[in-house]
Protein backbone atom coordinates (compact mmCIF):
# COMPACT_ATOMS: atom_id res chain seq x y z
CA UNK A 1 0.00 0.00 0.00
CA UNK A 2 1.44 3.35 -1.07
CA UNK A 3 -1.14 5.83 0.26
CA UNK A 4 -2.87 6.18 3.60
CA UNK A 5 -5.69 8.61 4.39
CA UNK A 6 -4.98 10.06 7.82
CA UNK A 7 -6.26 12.78 10.15
CA UNK A 8 -3.48 15.08 8.87
CA UNK A 9 -4.02 14.41 5.18
CA UNK A 10 -3.06 12.03 2.38
CA UNK A 11 0.14 10.25 3.45
CA UNK A 12 2.69 8.50 1.25
CA UNK A 13 3.81 5.69 3.55
CA UNK A 14 7.25 4.77 2.17
CA UNK A 15 8.00 8.37 1.14
CA UNK A 16 7.10 9.72 4.58
CA UNK A 17 5.46 12.87 3.19
CA UNK A 18 1.93 14.26 2.83
CA UNK A 19 0.04 15.63 -0.15
CA UNK A 20 -1.92 18.84 0.60
CA UNK A 21 -2.07 18.18 4.38
CA UNK A 22 -4.48 20.21 6.50
CA UNK A 23 -2.38 19.90 9.68
CA UNK A 24 1.32 20.74 10.19
CA UNK A 25 3.76 18.10 8.90
CA UNK A 26 7.48 17.92 8.05
CA UNK A 27 7.09 17.71 4.26
CA UNK A 28 4.01 18.82 2.32
CA UNK A 29 3.80 18.18 -1.42
CA UNK A 30 1.35 20.80 -2.71
CA UNK A 31 -0.91 20.31 -5.73
CA UNK A 32 -1.80 24.02 -6.10
CA UNK A 33 -2.07 27.34 -4.31
CA UNK A 34 -5.73 27.46 -3.23
CA UNK A 35 -6.12 27.84 0.52
CA UNK A 36 -7.85 24.49 1.11
CA UNK A 37 -4.89 22.64 -0.43
CA UNK A 38 -1.97 24.82 0.63
CA UNK A 39 -2.02 25.68 4.33
CA UNK A 40 0.41 27.36 6.66
CA UNK A 41 2.48 25.63 9.33
CA UNK A 42 4.41 23.06 7.28
CA UNK A 43 8.14 22.60 7.95
CA UNK A 44 8.86 22.30 4.22
CA UNK A 45 6.84 22.65 1.02
CA UNK A 46 7.36 21.08 -2.40
CA UNK A 47 5.42 22.42 -5.39
CA UNK A 48 5.63 23.47 -9.05
CA UNK A 49 7.69 26.54 -9.97
CA UNK A 50 4.53 28.56 -10.73
CA UNK A 51 2.98 27.73 -7.35
CA UNK A 52 5.94 28.94 -5.31
CA UNK A 53 5.21 32.70 -5.66
CA UNK A 54 1.56 32.00 -4.82
CA UNK A 55 2.59 30.27 -1.59
CA UNK A 56 4.91 33.15 -0.78
CA UNK A 57 2.06 35.60 -1.37
CA UNK A 58 -0.55 33.70 0.62
CA UNK A 59 1.46 31.98 3.37
CA UNK A 60 4.64 34.06 3.68
CA UNK A 61 8.04 34.60 2.10
CA UNK A 62 9.78 33.00 5.09
CA UNK A 63 8.54 29.44 4.35
CA UNK A 64 10.99 26.77 3.20
CA UNK A 65 9.77 25.88 -0.28
CA UNK A 66 11.35 23.77 -3.02
CA UNK A 67 9.88 23.99 -6.51
CA UNK A 68 10.24 21.71 -9.55
CA UNK A 69 9.23 21.59 -13.20
CA UNK A 70 6.52 19.34 -14.59
CA UNK A 71 7.90 15.85 -15.20
CA UNK A 72 11.02 16.38 -13.08
CA UNK A 73 11.61 13.26 -10.95
CA UNK A 74 12.71 13.43 -7.31
CA UNK A 75 13.64 10.47 -5.17
CA UNK A 76 12.09 10.87 -1.73
CA UNK A 77 12.94 7.95 0.58
CA UNK A 78 12.92 5.54 -2.35
CA UNK A 79 9.71 6.90 -3.92
CA UNK A 80 9.94 8.45 -7.39
CA UNK A 81 7.90 11.66 -7.18
CA UNK A 82 6.95 13.88 -10.12
CA UNK A 83 4.41 16.62 -10.81
CA UNK A 84 2.17 16.66 -13.89
CA UNK A 85 -0.22 19.36 -15.21
CA UNK A 86 -3.71 19.39 -13.65
CA UNK A 87 -5.13 22.30 -15.68
CA UNK A 88 -6.86 23.76 -12.61
CA UNK A 89 -4.91 27.04 -12.18
CA UNK A 90 -1.31 28.03 -12.88
CA UNK A 91 1.13 25.61 -11.30
CA UNK A 92 -1.56 23.09 -10.42
CA UNK A 93 -0.20 19.57 -10.44
CA UNK A 94 -1.11 15.94 -10.13
CA UNK A 95 1.35 14.20 -7.82
CA UNK A 96 2.68 10.94 -9.28
CA UNK A 97 4.37 8.51 -6.87
CA UNK A 98 6.08 5.28 -7.92
CA UNK A 99 7.38 2.68 -5.50
CA UNK A 100 8.52 -0.80 -6.46
CA UNK A 101 6.62 -0.59 -9.74
CA UNK A 102 3.32 0.55 -8.18
CA UNK A 103 2.05 4.00 -9.20
CA UNK A 104 -0.34 6.24 -7.29
CA UNK A 105 -1.53 9.66 -8.49
CA UNK A 106 -3.19 12.33 -6.36
CA UNK A 107 -4.85 14.77 -8.74
CA UNK A 108 -5.76 17.62 -6.38
CA UNK A 109 -8.28 19.80 -8.24
CA UNK A 110 -8.28 19.59 -12.03
CA UNK A 111 -10.10 20.54 -15.19
CA UNK A 112 -9.92 19.16 -18.70
CA UNK A 113 -10.69 22.41 -20.54
CA UNK A 114 -7.71 24.48 -21.67
CA UNK A 115 -8.34 27.98 -20.29
CA UNK A 116 -5.47 29.53 -22.22
CA UNK A 117 -3.58 30.49 -19.05
CA UNK A 118 -2.94 27.30 -17.05
CA UNK A 119 -0.78 24.46 -18.37
CA UNK A 120 -3.34 22.05 -19.93
CA UNK A 121 -4.29 18.85 -18.11
CA UNK A 122 -2.33 15.72 -18.95
CA UNK A 123 -3.59 12.22 -18.11
CA UNK A 124 -1.22 10.04 -16.09
CA UNK A 125 -1.60 6.27 -16.11
CA UNK A 126 -1.47 4.66 -12.69
CA UNK A 127 -2.62 1.81 -10.48
CA UNK A 128 -4.37 4.07 -7.97
CA UNK A 129 -5.96 7.49 -8.61
CA UNK A 130 -7.33 10.05 -6.15
CA UNK A 131 -9.91 12.30 -7.78
CA UNK A 132 -12.04 15.25 -6.74
CA UNK A 133 -15.77 15.29 -7.58
CA UNK A 134 -16.80 18.92 -7.00
CA UNK A 135 -19.14 18.87 -9.99
CA UNK A 136 -19.70 15.13 -10.13
CA UNK A 137 -23.33 15.21 -11.28
CA UNK A 138 -24.61 14.81 -14.89
CA UNK A 139 -26.16 18.30 -14.86
CA UNK A 140 -22.68 19.85 -14.91
CA UNK A 141 -21.57 20.00 -18.54
CA UNK A 142 -19.57 23.11 -19.44
CA UNK A 143 -19.76 25.13 -22.64
CA UNK A 144 -16.49 25.53 -24.50
CA UNK A 145 -14.13 28.23 -23.21
CA UNK A 146 -14.83 30.22 -26.39
CA UNK A 147 -18.58 30.07 -25.82
CA UNK A 148 -18.17 31.08 -22.17
CA UNK A 149 -16.06 34.07 -23.12
CA UNK A 150 -18.51 35.12 -25.85
CA UNK A 151 -21.39 35.10 -23.34
CA UNK A 152 -19.43 37.29 -20.93
CA UNK A 153 -18.39 39.76 -23.62
CA UNK A 154 -21.94 40.02 -24.95
CA UNK A 155 -23.19 40.80 -21.44
CA UNK A 156 -20.67 43.63 -21.11
CA UNK A 157 -21.76 45.10 -24.46
CA UNK A 158 -25.39 44.88 -23.40
CA UNK A 159 -24.59 46.66 -20.14
CA UNK A 160 -22.75 49.38 -22.03
CA UNK A 161 -25.79 50.06 -24.19
CA UNK A 162 -27.93 50.26 -21.04
CA UNK A 163 -25.53 52.56 -19.17
CA UNK A 164 -24.55 49.84 -16.67
CA UNK A 165 -21.27 49.09 -14.92
CA UNK A 166 -20.29 45.43 -15.44
CA UNK A 167 -19.13 43.83 -12.18
CA UNK A 168 -17.86 40.25 -12.29
CA UNK A 169 -17.55 38.12 -9.16
CA UNK A 170 -14.85 35.45 -9.27
CA UNK A 171 -12.37 33.74 -6.98
CA UNK A 172 -9.19 35.83 -6.64
CA UNK A 173 -6.84 33.03 -7.70
CA UNK A 174 -7.54 31.42 -11.05
CA UNK A 175 -11.06 32.62 -11.84
CA UNK A 176 -10.38 36.36 -11.86
CA UNK A 177 -7.45 35.95 -14.23
CA UNK A 178 -9.67 33.96 -16.62
CA UNK A 179 -12.28 36.74 -16.49
CA UNK A 180 -9.58 39.28 -17.28
CA UNK A 181 -8.46 37.26 -20.30
CA UNK A 182 -12.04 36.85 -21.54
CA UNK A 183 -12.76 40.60 -21.38
CA UNK A 184 -9.43 41.90 -22.67
CA UNK A 185 -9.89 44.82 -25.06
CA UNK A 186 -13.53 45.64 -24.24
CA UNK A 187 -12.82 48.46 -21.78
CA UNK A 188 -10.66 49.34 -18.79
CA UNK A 189 -10.37 46.44 -16.35
CA UNK A 190 -10.51 47.37 -12.65
CA UNK A 191 -9.66 44.60 -10.17
CA UNK A 192 -9.82 44.43 -6.39
CA UNK A 193 -6.44 44.72 -4.65
CA UNK A 194 -6.66 41.08 -3.46
CA UNK A 195 -6.79 40.04 -7.12
CA UNK A 196 -4.01 42.45 -8.09
CA UNK A 197 -1.78 40.91 -5.41
CA UNK A 198 -2.17 37.47 -6.96
CA UNK A 199 -1.78 38.90 -10.45
CA UNK A 200 1.75 39.78 -9.36
CA UNK A 201 2.42 36.08 -8.73
CA UNK A 202 1.29 35.28 -12.28
CA UNK A 203 3.42 38.04 -13.77
CA UNK A 204 6.48 36.99 -11.72
CA UNK A 205 6.64 33.69 -13.61
CA UNK A 206 6.21 35.30 -17.02
CA UNK A 207 2.47 34.94 -17.54
CA UNK A 208 1.20 38.05 -19.31
CA UNK A 209 -2.19 39.32 -18.17
CA UNK A 210 -4.28 42.09 -19.74
CA UNK A 211 -3.69 45.64 -18.52
CA UNK A 212 -5.66 46.49 -15.38
CA UNK A 213 -6.08 49.06 -12.66
CA UNK A 214 -6.32 48.26 -8.96
CA UNK A 215 -9.49 49.45 -7.25
CA UNK A 216 -10.06 50.26 -3.59
CA UNK A 217 -13.78 50.24 -2.83
CA UNK A 218 -13.21 52.42 0.22
CA UNK A 219 -12.44 55.31 -2.12
CA UNK A 220 -14.72 57.28 -4.45
CA UNK A 221 -16.26 55.04 -7.08
CA UNK A 222 -17.49 57.54 -9.69
CA UNK A 223 -14.60 56.67 -12.03
CA UNK A 224 -15.93 53.09 -12.25
CA UNK A 225 -19.18 54.16 -13.91
CA UNK A 226 -19.64 52.19 -17.12
CA UNK A 227 -16.36 50.28 -16.70
CA UNK A 228 -15.56 46.61 -15.99
CA UNK A 229 -14.88 45.67 -12.37
CA UNK A 230 -13.73 42.27 -11.04
CA UNK A 231 -14.23 41.47 -7.35
CA UNK A 232 -13.85 38.42 -5.07
CA UNK A 233 -16.99 36.65 -3.74
CA UNK A 234 -16.49 37.93 -0.17
CA UNK A 235 -17.59 41.39 -1.34
CA UNK A 236 -21.02 40.39 -2.69
CA UNK A 237 -22.83 41.57 0.44
CA UNK A 238 -20.46 44.44 1.14
CA UNK A 239 -22.22 47.85 1.13
CA UNK A 240 -19.25 49.34 -0.71
CA UNK A 241 -19.93 47.13 -3.73
CA UNK A 242 -23.56 48.24 -3.81
CA UNK A 243 -22.37 51.84 -4.15
CA UNK A 244 -20.67 51.22 -7.49
CA UNK A 245 -22.55 53.48 -9.94
CA UNK A 246 -25.19 51.78 -12.15
CA UNK A 247 -24.15 48.34 -10.90
CA UNK A 248 -25.01 45.11 -12.70
CA UNK A 249 -23.17 42.09 -11.34
CA UNK A 250 -22.53 38.57 -12.58
CA UNK A 251 -21.23 35.53 -10.73
CA UNK A 252 -18.70 33.31 -12.49
CA UNK A 253 -18.78 29.80 -11.05
CA UNK A 254 -19.66 26.27 -12.02
CA UNK A 255 -22.65 26.53 -9.69
CA UNK A 256 -24.22 28.95 -12.18
CA UNK A 257 -25.06 25.92 -14.32
CA UNK A 258 -28.11 25.72 -12.04
CA UNK A 259 -30.41 28.72 -12.55
CA UNK A 260 -31.52 28.67 -8.92
CA UNK A 261 -27.97 29.45 -7.84
CA UNK A 262 -28.12 32.82 -9.60
CA UNK A 263 -31.51 33.67 -8.07
CA UNK A 264 -30.15 32.64 -4.67
CA UNK A 265 -27.66 35.49 -4.83
CA UNK A 266 -30.00 37.88 -6.70
CA UNK A 267 -27.28 38.40 -9.29
CA UNK A 268 -28.06 40.02 -12.62
CA UNK A 269 -26.30 37.23 -14.50
CA UNK A 270 -24.45 33.99 -13.94
CA UNK A 271 -21.78 32.33 -16.06
CA UNK A 272 -20.82 28.68 -15.57
CA UNK A 273 -17.08 29.26 -15.73
CA UNK A 274 -15.30 26.70 -13.58
CA UNK A 275 -11.74 25.63 -12.84
CA UNK A 276 -12.99 22.14 -11.99
CA UNK A 277 -13.82 19.28 -14.35
CA UNK A 278 -17.46 18.79 -15.30
CA UNK A 279 -19.23 15.40 -15.30
CA UNK A 280 -17.87 14.15 -18.67
CA UNK A 281 -14.46 15.65 -17.86
CA UNK A 282 -14.21 13.71 -14.61
CA UNK A 283 -15.22 10.46 -16.28
CA UNK A 284 -12.83 10.85 -19.22
CA UNK A 285 -9.92 11.77 -16.92
CA UNK A 286 -10.48 8.76 -14.68
CA UNK A 287 -10.86 6.34 -17.58
CA UNK A 288 -7.63 7.63 -19.14
CA UNK A 289 -5.64 6.71 -16.01
CA UNK A 290 -6.64 3.03 -16.39
CA UNK A 291 -6.40 2.87 -12.59
CA UNK A 292 -7.43 -0.32 -10.85
CA UNK A 293 -8.60 1.66 -7.81
CA UNK A 294 -10.09 5.15 -7.62
CA UNK A 295 -10.62 7.17 -4.43
CA UNK A 296 -13.19 9.99 -4.67
CA UNK A 297 -12.72 13.04 -2.45
CA UNK A 298 -14.49 16.38 -1.92
CA UNK A 299 -17.69 17.06 -3.81
CA UNK A 300 -20.39 14.65 -4.97
CA UNK A 301 -18.52 11.69 -3.55
CA UNK A 302 -21.46 9.32 -2.96
CA UNK A 303 -23.14 9.79 -6.33
CA UNK A 304 -19.95 9.81 -8.34
CA UNK A 305 -18.26 6.82 -6.67
CA UNK A 306 -21.48 4.81 -7.06
CA UNK A 307 -21.66 5.65 -10.76
CA UNK A 308 -18.02 4.65 -11.32
CA UNK A 309 -18.65 1.32 -9.59
CA UNK A 310 -21.69 0.73 -11.80
CA UNK A 311 -19.62 1.19 -14.97
CA UNK A 312 -16.98 -1.23 -13.74
CA UNK A 313 -14.43 1.07 -12.10
CA UNK A 314 -13.55 0.14 -8.51
CA UNK A 315 -14.19 3.35 -6.52
CA UNK A 316 -14.72 4.42 -2.94
CA UNK A 317 -15.30 7.64 -0.99
CA UNK A 318 -12.54 9.29 1.04
CA UNK A 319 -13.20 12.02 3.56
CA UNK A 320 -10.87 15.03 3.33
CA UNK A 321 -10.93 18.69 4.32
CA UNK A 322 -10.66 19.96 0.75
CA UNK A 323 -13.35 21.97 -1.01
CA UNK A 324 -13.37 24.97 1.31
CA UNK A 325 -12.44 27.48 -1.37
CA UNK A 326 -14.89 30.10 -2.56
CA UNK A 327 -16.10 28.24 -5.63
CA UNK A 328 -17.04 25.13 -3.69
CA UNK A 329 -18.73 26.87 -0.75
CA UNK A 330 -19.66 30.51 -1.34
CA UNK A 331 -21.79 29.74 -4.39
CA UNK A 332 -23.21 26.37 -3.41
CA UNK A 333 -27.02 26.81 -3.61
CA UNK A 334 -27.48 23.97 -1.18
Amino acid sequence: MLLKFTSKGIYCIPGKFYIDPWKPVDLAVITHGHADHARSGMKKYLCHHFTKPILHSRIGKEIECQSVEYGEVLNINGVKVSLHPAGHIIGSAQIRMEYKGYVSVVSGDYKIQNDGISTPFESVQCNEFVSESTFGLPIYNWLTVEEQEKQMRNWVEQNKSNGKTSVFIGYSLGKSQRIMKALDGLDELHVHYSIAKLNEAYESVGIQLPNYKTVDLREDKKHLDGKIVILPPALIDNPAMKKIPNLAYAICSGWMQIRGARRWRSADAGFAVSDHADWPGLISAIKATEAEKVHITHGQTAVFSKYLTEIGISADEVKTEYGNDEETTEFDPE
